[in-house]
């Protein structure tokens, strides 16, 4: 069986082209969400995976309707094939039910694997590059050295209340126990 799924970003924009060719492509139930793709609970989407069954195919117009990204995309892709599912995009002419779908959605999934690695590759080396030149990376300390000492001293005081020392530097309770251990490590 054939089951279509239909987005369209907003409400105002009209989903007839997409109803339109999942019909002539022989999409026996269609599902639509009036959603933004970037938001990930989609319930017309969450309908269609609970009615599809292994052995039938989820079919789309394009294959930016399914996906937020293609890494979000290839992971929906392959959830559906280890249950059984084939998929289907109409404009890309992708189709997981033969090997050359198989195919070339594979090398989607190898292309965002790639990418991904350049990304981790690109941001390590600029890390490596700030720290040789003295930079480092995270939050800047609120308190200053000598005022770790007397949150030490304060601390360490029975008649200084936690809510006073907290109210005084103005930070959390946690902040405190985090700049207590760093002192002690």
């Amino acid at each position: 069986m054939l089951v279509g799924y239909v987005r369209v970003s907003t409400k105002d924009q009209n989903a007839s082209l997409q109803f339109d060719a999942l019909r002539k492509e022989g999409c026996d139930k269609i599902f639509e969400d009036k959603i933004s793709g970037s938001i990930s609970e989609r319930p017309g989407l969450q309908e269609a995976l609970e009615f599809i069954r292994p052995g039938d195919t989820l079919v789309v117009w394009r294959l930016d309707r399914l996906g937020r990204s293609l890494k979000d995309l290839i992971q929906r892709v392959q959830e559906l094939q280890e249950i059984g599912i084939g998929f289907k995009s109409i404009q890309e002419n992708i189709d997981t039910t033969t090997s050359g779908g198989k195919l070339v959605f594979h090398i989607f999934g190898s292309l965002a694997e790639f990418e991904r690695d350049l990304i981790r590759e690109r941001t390590k080396a600029g890390l490596e590059s700030a720290r040789a030149r003295g930079k480092t990376g995270g939050r800047r300390k609120k308190l200053s050295d000598s005022q770790v000492k007397m949150l030490r001293t304060l601390h360490e005081d029975p008649t200084v209340s936690m809510k006073d020392i907290t109210d005084m530097f103005n930070i959390s309770r946690m902040s405190v126990y985090r700049y207590l251990k760093k002192e002690v490590e």
